[in-house]
Formats: C-alpha cells, sequence, structure tokens
C-alpha cells in the first residue's frame, strides 16, 4: 500500500514553504485514497445472513439471461448477455429475492433463470464447472415452475448429500418446451452423478419412465452447442422425452 501512497510524492524540489504545501496536499490526497479504498471495500462486503435469520450452508448467486432464437453465441457474447440478479446467504434473504421474481412458467420466449453458489459463474468454461457435467430434463409446458421451485428448494436445502459437488441449476423456457438441469463440479464420479439423479428423481417426484440425460461440459463445448442454438438453448436430444 504504501508504494502507492509514495507514487503521489513530488520531487524534493522547491523552498520549504513548498514542500509544506506539497506535504499538506499528499496528507490529503492520502486520506482520499484510503477513503476510496474504504468505499470500495464497502461496496464488495460480503453477503452475510442477518441478525436471527437461518443462514444457508453456502451463499447462491441468482441469473438471468436471455436471447434472440436462430442467432450463434459466442462464449463472450454469452457471458455479456448473462445478468446478476443478486446474492443470498439465509433462507430469509433467498424469499426477498425469490419472492418478487418471475415465474419460470410466465416468462417467454429463449429466456433462462440460474442459481448457482456465489463465485461459480453458470458457464461451462468456469473452472468450478469445466471439468462437471449436469443432468438434464425436458418437460411439457406448465410444469417449470413447480419442478424449479422444488429443484432449488431441495439444493439450498443440502438435500443431495454429494458435499461440495452441486454448482448449481437451471431452468430454461423454451417455446414448446421447457428444461431444467442442475449442474456438479465431477462428472467422471459415477457415485455422486448416480446419487444426484436419485434425488433428482425423488424431489421432482418423477414419473418411473421419464428419461434423463447426462452430459458433461466438455462434450458441450466440443460440439460447439453454442454454434447450434437450438441445442445450446434447448438440449434436443432424440433419445429425450418429455414429462407427461
Amino acid at each position: 500500500m504504501n508504494n502507492k501512497f509514495d507514487a503521489l510524492k513530488d520531487d524534493d524540489s522547491g523552498d520549504h514553504d513548498q514542500n509544506e504545501e506539497n506535504s499538506t496536499q499528499k496528507d490529503g490526497e492520502k486520506e482520499k485514497t484510503e477513503r476510496d479504498r474504504s468505499q470500495s471495500s464497502s461496496k464488495r462486503k460480503a453477503v452475510v445472513p442477518g441478525p436471527a435469520e437461518h443462514p444457508l450452508q453456502y451463499n447462491y448467486t441468482f441469473w438471468y439471461s436471455r436471447r434472440t432464437p436462430g442467432r450463434p453465441t459466442s462464449s463472450q457474447s454469452y457471458e455479456q448477455n448473462i445478468k446478476q440478479i443478486g446474492t443470498f446467504a439465509s433462507v430469509e434473504q433467498f424469499w426477498r429475492f425469490y419472492s418478487h421474481m418471475v415465474r419460470p412458467g410466465d416468462l417467454t420466449g429463449h429466456s433462462d433463470f440460474h442459481l448457482f453458489k456465489e463465485g461459480i459463474k453458470p458457464m461451462w468454461e468456469d473452472d468450478a464447472n469445466k471439468n462437471g457435467g449436469k443432468w438434464i430434463i425436458r418437460l411439457r409446458k406448465g410444469l417449470a415452475s413447480r419442478c424449479w421451485e422444488n429443484l432449488i428448494l431441495a439444493m439450498l436445502g443440502e438435500q443431495f448429500m454429494v458435499g461440495e459437488e452441486i454448482c448449481g441449476a437451471v431452468v430454461s423456457v423454451r417455446f414448446q418446451e421447457d428444461i431444467i438441469s442442475i449442474w456438479n463440479k465431477t462428472a467422471s464420479d459415477q457415485a455422486t452423478t448416480a446419487r444426484i439423479r436419485d434425488t433428482l428423481r425423488r424431489v421432482l417426484n418423477l414419473p418411473p419412465n421419464t428419461i434423463m440425460e447426462y452430459k458433461t461440459h466438455t462434450d458441450s463445448i466440443k460440439e460447439g452447442e453454442r454454434r447450434k442454438p437450438e441445442l445450446a438453448w434447448a438440449g434436443q436430444l432424440d433419445s429425450q422425452r418429455m414429462i407427461p
């Protein structure tokens, strides 16, 4: 920090009065710099549970994205398009956000809600996601709101019981169907992905014949799904069926 302040110093030149004036100016600039740093730090203050609130095991962040169908989406433009809604650390803070948010079933066009642990971006390339994957379930219209709420409540309540493996969840609203998915860190851990699948079936009360597909983010990137919008955003796979 001293080096930063030293950069404000002038050369030792001029008479004694000038040096005193410079010293006063430097002190003022130092105070302003420290004040600016303090204000900047307060803006980045960590989100914590309020007094008497019920803390969650992890902080989470809501995100929202929307795009025009048929327009190719690069990784850079995708990141620019996704908007952070807010971060919460307690049950009460979650409900304050959620109660004011539009339900997925009321969204139009190609829209997505993302709920991820704080510090993890809802992108395949994020360090926490790059070695992971996601379970994908296609839904007929009318089911997205209920399934999304059940999914995120289970995630916040740590019902999946897989340690730190869960990264987040996504609900994707499309014209003819909707998709929900849950992302985890380690695609190669078959025991973990199986437990996530079984818990997902239970918390969503899925019919026994519901087809779920696990897809690694590496495969998604290799296939260039963002250059194939209908695959990237609707997750259309011939082997999948909608929930009846």
